[in-house]
């Protein structure tokens, strides 16, 4: 029998004004007096890091730093390397996505453990047990390891830019074509299929569905409801063991569109697009999400997002060729150049 392992996060903390109780949460699980590295960003820096240091220290931490300006592979093993010298006990991942999955991998590549601290709500890669990294061969997300504690501050969320908290509504909504195509795998061609990771992934994308209108306003509520939705995403990977319960040609298209656009739109932003058109191509009632992402103040088409409409077609071509291990509605082929023009054109992304 397969063996089939699973990590999962061991303390999710979901709150107002949690930030500056990194420390004590840190110290339940890691030794006081180790030291411990926060990964971030010059901005984030300069909002946030005095408060989590000072938490850290508090709790009675060493305390050390590393701004990252980028997410390649260079910068994670630079970073894993810093961390394996200074023999530090974990990382802190604060920030976006680009900090959190720097911390990620090179907490996975320093045995050190891992406080992910985001600043947005722009994907669930603040739970997950991948890394999105630039400098491998393909634009895909690769094994690190689940943190081990979540701090999520709702009074921070909620004073970031708008823009990035709905990008995190659009990769949620995602999952309700990842996991159609991760069923289709199942059916067509073997592969495994976990129907409570699904379950969890689908429910996700249901709950933020309900609450598309206030995380739309950015009330309190709606951005918690948000932020625990990404949590339970990202949970659904720990218990797949794999991407697939949240990631199928939604994601497929918002990388391809992340290789071939002049100018980059947020994953977010680019699933939740990738989302309207999948569904189309399912036959499921597309429409309905394309009204929910309006509603959440999403973007539906590629002005919206800042491509261009050939840009989109040229993606739609590309999208089956970037895992093509990873069956979807989207077959081995993909989409003809026409076929593409059509589902952008009858979708409304393009005109």
């Amino acid at each position: 029998m397969d063996r089939h392992v699973i990590d999962l996060p061991r303390k999710v903390v979901v709150g107002r004004g949690v930030i500056g109780e990194v420390g004590g949460y840190a110290s339940q699980l890691y030794a006081r007096g180790s030291s411990i590295l926060v990964v971030t960003g010059p901005r984030v820096y300069s909002l946030y890091y005095p408060r989590v240091r000072q938490s850290l220290e508090e709790a009675g931490f060493s305390v050390e730093s590393v701004v990252i300006i980028d997410a390649t592979v260079d910068t994670a093993e630079k970073v894993a390397s810093q961390a394996r010298e200074s023999g530090v006990r974990a990382l802190v991942g604060l920030g976006g996505g680009r900090s959190i999955d720097i911390a990620k991998y090179a907490s996975s590549h320093a045995g050190a453990g891992l406080i992910s601290l985001p600043t947005v709500a722009s994907h669930d890669g603040i739970t997950s047990p991948f890394a999105s990294l630039k400098g491998f061969d393909r634009p895909i997300s690769r094994r690190a390891k689940p943190p081990d504690i979540i701090i999520l501050d709702v009074d921070v969320i909620s004073k970031a830019p708008r823009r990035y908290n709905i990008a995190g509504f659009g990769d949620l909504i995602g999952k309700f074509t990842a996991v159609r195509d991760w069923r289709l795998a199942h059916k067509l061609r073997g592969e495994y299929y976990g129907e409570y990771a699904a379950s969890l992934a689908l429910m996700s994308a249901r709950h933020v569905a309900s609450y598309a209108r206030e995380i739309g306003l950015g009330t309190t509520e709606g951005y918690r409801v948000l932020l625990e939705a990404l949590v339970s995403s990202g949970v659904a990977m720990c218990i797949a063991g794999s991407s697939r319960p949240a990631s199928g040609s939604e994601h497929l298209f918002a990388h391809a569109l992340s290789i071939i656009a002049k100018r980059k739109p947020l994953h977010g932003e680019a699933v939740g697009v990738g989302t309207i058109m999948m569904s189309y191509i399912h036959g499921m009632k597309w429409r309905r999400i394309k009204r929910l992402m309006q509603e959440a103040g999403a973007p539906t088409t590629a002005r919206e997002i800042g491509v261009e409409d050939e840009e989109v077609i040229e993606a739609l071509v590309l999208a089956a060729k970037i895992r093509p291990e990873r069956y979807t509605i989207l077959g081995e082929k993909g989409l003809t150049r026409d076929a593409a023009e059509k589902v952008a054109k009858d979708t409304g992304v393009i005109i």
